[in-house]
């Protein structure tokens, strides 16, 4: 955890009953949820598998929780992978319909670990993720809304490119469905399908690959939408 959020973020959200932010809210069980989400972000890379979690994560940046997230499930997972698993360059890629201004504040002056992130621009968390946003181991590639899927898998060939010329041992998912077309959230209108494509093209970029759950907001569509995740991976 201190490896990716102060002492003081870890101890505000122990104690907090009530709001962090007019969006992210603690209860008096958010704590332990949120270790628990950490922790199963660690036994999917151990696995190779999918960690169904809540709260999401990605919105969590070192020192402060917000957008529904608290503690950054992914960024958590890749620090175990370096320190326990021997793993040596790790991929991160985020397809949420929101940029993951979390993970790549983590992550920002860190060459062993690439960010890559498609998402809907401009929006929240506003500040983040704009095209001018680039580096030797970040990649945002922000998308307008209504790009739908065949715009959406012609951007997805270049974060395949850059993860490829990474060469990664361990790349890392983070799975929002917030973009699909059903989601109340957010406006990149990607069919179901698509997410099984994605899911697909990502599980040839690495030879571990491990998937946590970020954003998803519509609960009838999310369980397909998940599956059809796991079909691809």
């Amino acid at each position: 955890m201190l490896r990716c959020h102060t002492q003081s973020l870890i101890d505000r959200i122990r104690r907090t009953e009530g709001l962090l932010d007019n969006d992210t809210l603690c209860s008096r069980t958010s704590y332990d949820a949120a270790l628990l989400a950490a922790g199963a972000a660690i036994e999917a890379v151990r696995r190779g598998g999918f960690a169904l979690v809540r709260p999401p994560g990605h919105h969590a940046e070192p020192d402060r929780a917000m957008g529904f997230c608290l503690f950054n499930s992914v960024a958590i997972a890749a620090r175990w992978a370096q320190m326990a698993d021997g793993v040596g360059r790790v991929a991160i890629l985020d397809w949420d319909v929101h940029h993951g201004n979390g993970t790549q504040a983590i992550f920002a002056d860190d060459p062993s670990v690439l960010y890559v992130s498609l998402h809907q621009w401009p929006f929240y968390p506003w500040k983040s993720g704009g095209p001018d946003e680039q580096g030797n181991t970040l990649v945002n590639i922000p998308l307008a809304a209504g790009t739908g899927d065949a715009a959406y898998l012609d951007a997805f060939v270049h974060a395949e490119r850059a993860i490829a010329a990474f060469e990664p041992e361990l790349l890392l998912v983070s799975a929002g469905f917030d973009a699909h077309a059903h989601d109340p959230l957010g406006q990149l209108e990607l069919s179901t399908g698509c997410f099984t494509e994605l899911a697909r093209r990502a599980s040839k970029l690495a030879p571990r690959i491990a998937a946590v759950l970020e954003g998803g907001y519509n609960l009838e569509t999310l369980p397909d939408l998940v599956g059809a995740a796991l079909e691809g991976f």
